[in-house]
């Protein structure tokens, strides 16, 4: 079968024996599956320099997959074959990721795929709205209190203005300027547009400086400049959270598989609640142009790959 593994900044398929489900896990014939920034790095083979995985020959690709049960392992009480399910790829070092005809998966990786919904859009469910809940879930933010969303119109930002402010999260998002009306739809409160004086434009708007900052679009210290002395500052990825200075929380989300979490989040996306964006579909083997066309950046939404 085909799968994709990249390094040196070359993604290339690849022909693989099929993966075999073991104890716990289900194999998942794939429908589609989204292209992230993850991705950009994970090619470029940058992953061990920063202590993220052992220096490999090749690495794997993709994250985010929907698509049918085929097999099942022993012992797997939550899906079938013949079942709809999304799911996360979350182990840099599998041999085989959602980028690829068949991937298994861990039974808590997966979760029913949200009805009537098709599998190009539920494959940008799984990797950015679990972030999202897990980023504001290390933030902690009450009820009431303010959070900046870096990078509010892409692809992780869009869904932490949605659940930030589904929790009563008031938002400052920052975005290009013609992304204000977008990201005030998702629920953010106040728009600060991005090449600002960031820590400037959002302290005129929420005085003494916000509670908390998701910083999904990695500005860095910039955006903790933002947030008032003893609150929080959520980075996302490696090595990117800056000195707590005046007593500020940092922390990084790293982003792990999570069943529950993914079953509140199909629920959301049932409802309504949930905004999901495909900003362009590609064949498997034409995956490099995916890639290319979001170095170029200005994607709104996610690309996605289909068998």
């Amino acid at each position: 079968m085909r799968a994709l593994v990249g390094r040196d900044g070359v993604v290339r398929m690849a022909e693989v024996p099929e993966p075999e489900p073991g104890p716990g896990q289900v194999r998942i014939r794939v429908e589609a599956a989204a292209v992230n920034p993850i991705d950009l790095f994970t090619v470029s083979g940058a992953l061990p320099d920063h202590g993220l995985t052992p220096r490999l020959d090749t690495y794997a690709m993709g994250w985010d997959v929907a698509g049918v049960v085929d097999r099942v392992g022993p012992g797997v009480t939550a899906a079938g074959p013949g079942d709809r399910v999304i799911g996360l790829s979350d182990r840099l070092t599998d041999p085989i990721k959602a980028q690829a005809e068949l991937v298994v998966l861990d039974e808590h990786a997966v979760a029913a795929a949200p009805a009537g919904m098709p599998a190009i859009e539920a494959a940008t469910l799984p990797l950015n709205t679990l972030t999202a809940v897990q980023a504001l879930d290390l933030a902690g933010l009450a009820e009431g209190e303010s959070l900046l969303v870096t990078g509010a119109a892409g692809g992780l930002g869009g869904y932490l203005v949605e659940l930030a402010a589904l929790r009563g999260i008031r938002v400052v998002a920052v975005a290009a300027p013609g992304d204000e009306a977008l990201v005030r739809g998702f629920g953010a409160e106040w728009f600060v547009a991005r090449g600002a004086d960031l820590a400037g434009a959002v302290r005129a708007v929420v005085p003494g400086g916000v509670d908390g900052v998701v910083d999904a679009a990695v500005v860095g210290l910039p955006a903790l400049d933002a947030v008032r002395g003893g609150g929080v500052f959520v980075a996302v990825g490696a090595g990117q959270a800056p000195l707590p200075l005046r007593g500020i929380r940092a922390s990084t989300v790293f982003v792990r598989a999570d069943a529950a979490q993914l079953r509140d989040v199909v629920k959301l996306a049932e409802a309504g609640r949930l905004t999901t964006r495909v900003a362009g579909v590609y064949r498997l083997d034409r995956a490099a142009e995916a890639h290319e066309r979001l170095v170029r950046g200005g994607v709104r939404g996610r690309l996605v790959l289909t068998p």
